[in-house]
């Protein structure tokens, strides 16, 4: 198994890879058209980028200049806070279409949980998905409540749930929802901004497999049915985050993983935040 053949089935039959590329802080222009240029030759076909990250424009043209079909790259962006509500949210999707110049998108979703608008922003995404425009729909850093809320009157469950986790954030009961819902859940952030590498018994794991405590990382977040979109610039450490096929955990080894929860956020909370 390779990058570029890992899949997790979306509850439509849409296939998903289980390793994606993030392209946060990225600026647009040459940086992130390089960077995405390495990550398809690395075997990268997931591309996961946002309105709010201000590059969706270099984001497009790099697919575009890629010897890749477009049907080959699974493509995500999000819908920022400040589009949320049915009418904004469906401007706000074609104008992410005309950035990125593209007529449909792999996975369309919502962002943070706006109270008070993200039911009208769901229901615009329905109404995106029903017409043919994006093959999957989902959100991003919703809790257990915020996902209750929008079961009330959603007529579409979220596919998708991008969350922050990593070893230090598991947020174990709300990947049980997920799952049990048919939601697959996303890692944002895997690598806790570089500091796995200062976790020793990553490195210790890592070294059985003549692997680093990336690698070690990203396989952990795969074997336990968790989608992962690792960002880098650095051309090796674009490989090396991709060469983690070749190896598998034991069920001790992820045990240990998962004892090193702390509940530690590096990232806003979604219950309070005020952007």
């Amino acid at each position: 198994m390779t990058v570029s053949d890992t899949f997790f089935e979306l509850r439509n039959g849409v296939e998903m890879p289980a390793l994606g590329f993030g392209v946060f802080k990225i600026s647009d222009g040459d940086p992130v058209e390089e960077a995405i240029a390495e990550a398809l030759k690395a075997g990268y076909r997931s591309i996961d980028t946002a309105a709010i990250y201000g590059n969706e424009r270099g984001v497009g043209a790099a697919i575009k200049n890629a010897d890749i079909p477009r049907s080959d790259i699974f493509l995500t962006s999000k819908l920022w806070n400040a589009d949320q509500g049915y009418k904004q949210a469906l401007n706000a999707f074609d104008e992410t279409l005309s950035k990125i110049e593209t007529d449909y998108l792999d996975l369309y979703l919502i962002h943070w949980p706006v109270e008070d608008l993200f039911q009208d922003s769901w229901a615009a995404l329905e109404d995106i998905y029903n017409a043919g425009k994006v093959r999957a729909i989902g959100v991003s850093n919703f809790t257990l409540r915020h996902l209750k809320i929008l079961f009330t009157n959603c007529r579409i469950i979220p596919m998708v749930n991008q969350i922050e986790f990593h070893p230090w954030l598991q947020q174990p009961e709300l990947i049980r929802y997920c799952k049990s819902k048919g939601i697959l859940p996303e890692a944002w952030s895997p690598l806790l901004k570089g500091e796995v590498s200062k976790i020793p018994v990553l490195a210790e794991i890592g070294k059985k497999y003549g692997k680093n405590a990336f690698q070690v990382v990203l396989r952990w977040d795969i074997q336990q049915g968790i989608a992962t979109i690792p960002k880098s610039v650095h051309p090796e450490r674009i490989q090396s985050n991709a060469d983690i096929f070749d190896f598998e955990l034991t069920e001790e080894e992820i045990r240990t993983i998962n004892s090193l929860d702390k509940k530690y956020r590096i990232g806003p909370d979604p219950e309070n935040f005020d952007f």
